[in-house]
Parts: C-alpha cells; sequence; structure tokens
C-alpha cells in the first residue's frame, strides 16, 4: 500500500498497474515476467521494494537466493532495460548489516542487479535559524539498530563497466570488486516520512519502500516531459548525471545502524554506499536527460 501511495500520489496521473507475487524466488521471477510480457498495460517505470541478503543461504523465512534464480531474475531486469523500462529497486532498511549481525557488511537483491536503479533513504532535519525561518538539511537514515538505509558492496555479482574506478570493493574478506548499491537515494525515515491513511487511521510511515516508488514516479514524470522512455540511466549516471552535480548530495552520517562495522559506510562526497550520487533535483534531472 505504502508503494502505490507514493507513486499515485507523486506520479502527475500516471496509470498504475500492480503485480501481485508470493514472497519467494519464484514470486519474483513470475512478477518479473508479468511485466515485461504486459502488453496491456505496457509499463515504462517498474518500483520493488523487497528483497533478501544476497550471499545467506537462508533468511528467517527460510527463503532461499539460488543463483540460479539470481541469474533468472537478472536475465528479466536485462529484458526490462532492452524495453525501455526503468526499474527502481530499494536497497532495504537494516543498514549495511542487513541485521545478520555477524561482523560483515550485507547487502540485498535484486537491489544489486546491474540493470536496475538502487535507492536507498535519507532522512531530514528542521531547524529554525536566527531570523526564525525554517531550514531543513538532509543527512544519511540511520535510526539505530535494524533501522536505517542498507547499502554497500555485493560479494557476488561483479561490478558493472559503468561503476569500474568509481566505488570502492567489498570491506569483507576477499574485498570482492561488486556491484556498489545505492544509485540514488531519497527520503525513507518514517520519522520524517510520507502521510498515510491505513486501518482507518492517518500515520507516518518510511522506509526505502517509499524512496523507491517516489524515484519511480519522477522517472515516469520525466518520461511524460520528453514524450520518451529514458530507460536504464545507470551508464549515465555515473558518467555525467552523478558527477556532474545534478543530484543533491548527502555527505553527512553513515549506515551502520547496529555500529559493528566501524561506521561503514559513510556519507561524503560525491557516490557513496548510503545514498549513492545523493537525492534528486527534479528541473536538474529532466534537463539532463533531455
Amino acid at each position: 500500500m505504502l508503494d502505490v501511495d507514493v507513486a499515485g500520489a507523486l506520479g502527475g496521473g500516471a496509470k498504475l498497474a500492480v503485480y501481485f507475487s508470493t514472497f519467494d524466488e519464484k514470486g519474483l521471477v513470475d512478477a518479473l515476467s508479468a511485466v515485461i510480457n504486459d502488453q496491456t498495460n505496457d509499463p515504462s517505470v517498474v518500483s520493488i521494494s523487497w528483497g533478501w541478503v544476497e550471499n545467506q543461504p537462508f533468511n528467517n523465512s527460510g527463503i532461499l537466493w539460488s543463483p540460479a534464480a539470481i541469474e533468472h531474475c537478472n536475465e528479466s531486469f536485462l529484458a526490462a532495460a532492452q524495453l525501455g523500462i526503468t526499474v527502481c529497486v530499494s536497497t532495504g532498511d537494516d543498514g549495511s548489516e542487513a541485521q545478520e549481525a555477524d561482523g560483515r557488511a550485507h547487502v540485498n537483491f535484486p537491489a544489486t542487479s546491474p540493470y536496475v536503479l538502487a535507492v536507498g533513504g535519507t532522512t531530514l532535519h528542521a531547524r529554525k535559524d536566527a531570523h526564525g525561518s525554517t531550514q531543513v538539511t538532509e543527512t544519511v537514515w540511520n535510526d539505530g539498530p535494524g533501522s536505517g538505509t542498507g547499502g554497500g558492496v555485493s560479494d557476488i555479482t561483479a561490478a558493472p563497466a559503468w561503476q569500474e574506478g568509481k566505488v570502492p570493493v567489498s570491506i569483507n574478506p576477499g574485498h570482492f570488486a561488486g556491484r556498489a548499491i545505492p544509485d540514488v537515494a531519497a527520503n525513507a525515515d518514517p520519522a520524517t516520512g510520507y502521510m498515510m491513511m491505513s486501518g482507518g487511521k492517518l500515520q507516518i510511515v518510511g522506509g526505502t519502500s517509499a524512496s523507491a516508488p517516489l524515484w519511480a514516479s519522477l522517472i515516469a514524470r520525466i518520461n511524460g516531459a520528453i514524450g520518451k522512455r529514458v530507460g536504464n540511466i545507470n551508464a549515465l549516471l555515473y558518467s555525467s548525471i552523478g558527477p556532474g552535480g545534478t543530484l543533491r548530495d548527502i555527505t553527512t552520517g553513515n549506515n551502520d545502524t547496529d555500529g559493528l562495522l566501524n561506521g561503514e559506510f559513510k556519507a561524503g562526497v560525491g557516490w557513496d554506499a548510503c545514498t549513492g550520487w545523493g537525492v534528486p533535483d527534479g528541473g536538474k534531472l529532466l534537463s539532463a536527460l533531455k
């Protein structure tokens, strides 16, 4: 419901199609198949806000991320890219350890697919200045144990060509040169999140399950403004959009929510494993993608 509410509120009247599946490997495989074969709705942007730790055999629900399932999903994401579909995927809400608490960094698939736009999370801070005006700043979302933006470096998926030389290697033993996430970010902290009606009550809800559809909505609006699909923008993001300062860079905070990784990963100037290249400036991004 959060995904649909954010997409509907920000999508500028775009038509929404919702794909339902079971919460397991087969479910994601089937949902992606439905997307790329949907000739009725012909989607141009897709938002996905769930996933699982990529390099653990089982999570608490007993769900396995097998190499075959990851390969199958990546082939579907590649097919989506070839159809001009932008796929936005949340990086997760469990920090750089993804609640594994084993002293290693972890990231979630499908956010680590090289064919998706991985979206991390930020939080907002408001204060009054000396003149009584409200000033808002934005930092990495990190609310402590088990609550903060996912991000890091894959230990199983190699860094795509457009990330080479621009992102660090894994901090885990072996220091694999993997796909690094996120690519971009947006407000995700439940404390500064999105007003929703749920169970008959208004409440503020957050998570990267909100920042992913926010980015999807922005891409949909840009598609409408320029009259064509921008598709997979990752190579452009890492070659010109990000380094060129098109996005608003977030330079404060880290996503070590459990405090077991010596503050990794830290935000800084340019790309980082907390907020990627930063948060959207819609007008600048529209100009860049024209």
